[in-house]
């Protein structure tokens, strides 16, 4: 049983050794074990202009939690970064338009990956709106259209939020933690804790994580090489280009009009997820715009 027990012993040590040997010869295992080291990041952090006071020690380790965790979500985070290529585009300018910093697109990649996603509490779209507050921002939800589904009006809404929050809390940061957390919530916290820094308050464990996650995805995808995510601009997801019809009326049935316009039901439901039956109910004259693609099927 001794000499049984030496030589599994043995075989352990040569096994794990040839783990090791493989580990740091492979170049396509270094880059793995470097993903899985990601500590290297700058000690000059901001979110929107405001800095990240990464000299506090829970600060730094919260931040270094989501960057760890983003880095190693390897499937999660290139979907992420090949989404960003299309829909950048479009948030981009909404955002300048309004004067919300830039950084505030990222909070729409923590919130959706930027595909139409609908949480369990019933959020949907890819800035996750529910449906009162976006009915208070303006967007028309119903089960025959769903504007939270629409990216440059779920946008502009997001944009009015952004707005609000920054007006009643004077911090880009704090706005983007109420996105997550709620005005009342946030404030209400402010009042018993008697602080007015993102990073001084104790919130719930969601709202806590929330700008970190922000933080984190605006390391990456600003700087994908340094953490070993080489994506081939190829491999980008791209825009197809688009003609647009205004409509002021209702469409009896989605697959003949698709039809006539040259593509088929899947083809127009994809460019315009808003409309969620298989009609257009349009009662009151107001005005769509529909989305043609003109090329790519």
């Amino acid at each position: 049983m001794k000499v049984m027990n030496k030589v599994i012993l043995v075989l352990t040590v040569v096994f794990a050794s040839g783990i090791l040997v493989f580990a740091t010869t492979n170049p396509d295992v270094e880059k793995v074990l470097k993903r899985e080291s990601a500590s290297f990041f700058s000690e000059k952090l901001n979110f929107s202009g405001e800095a990240t006071p990464l000299k506090i020690a829970d600060v730094k380790e919260r931040f270094d939690r989501e960057l760890q965790v983003n880095v190693n979500l390897h499937a999660s985070t290139i979907l992420a970064i090949k989404r960003a290529s299309r829909a950048f585009l479009v948030i981009e300018p909404i955002l300048k338009k309004n004067g919300i910093p830039d950084d505030f697109k990222y909070l729409a990649v923590i919130e959706s990956g930027l595909v139409n996603v609908v949480s369990p509490a019933g959020a949907r779209g890819i800035w996750q709106f529910m449906p009162e507050t976006a009915k208070e921002r303006g967007m028309e939800v119903n089960e025959n259209v769903d504007e939270r589904y629409d990216l440059e009006k779920s946008t502009q809404a997001a944009c009015s939020y952004f707005l609000s929050a920054k007006g009643k809390f004077g911090s880009w940061t704090l706005a983007a933690a109420s996105y997550n957390g709620g005005m009342t919530g946030v404030n209400k916290q402010i009042e018993i804790q008697k602080v007015s820094n993102y990073y001084d308050l104790l919130l719930t464990e969601e709202t806590s994580r929330y700008v970190f996650r922000i933080l984190a995805l605006k390391e990456i995808m600003e700087n994908p090489e340094k953490y070993n995510f080489r994506i081939a601009p190829e491999e980008l997801y791209a825009t197809l280009p688009t003609r647009k019809i205004e409509i002021d009326s209702s469409i009896a049935d989605l697959a003949d009009f698709a039809k006539g316009q040259g593509i088929n039901y899947k083809i127009l439901k994809i460019h315009n997820p808003w409309l969620r039956e298989t009609k257009l109910i349009n009662d009151t004259g107001k005005k769509y715009q529909i989305e043609i693609p003109l090329k790519g099927y």
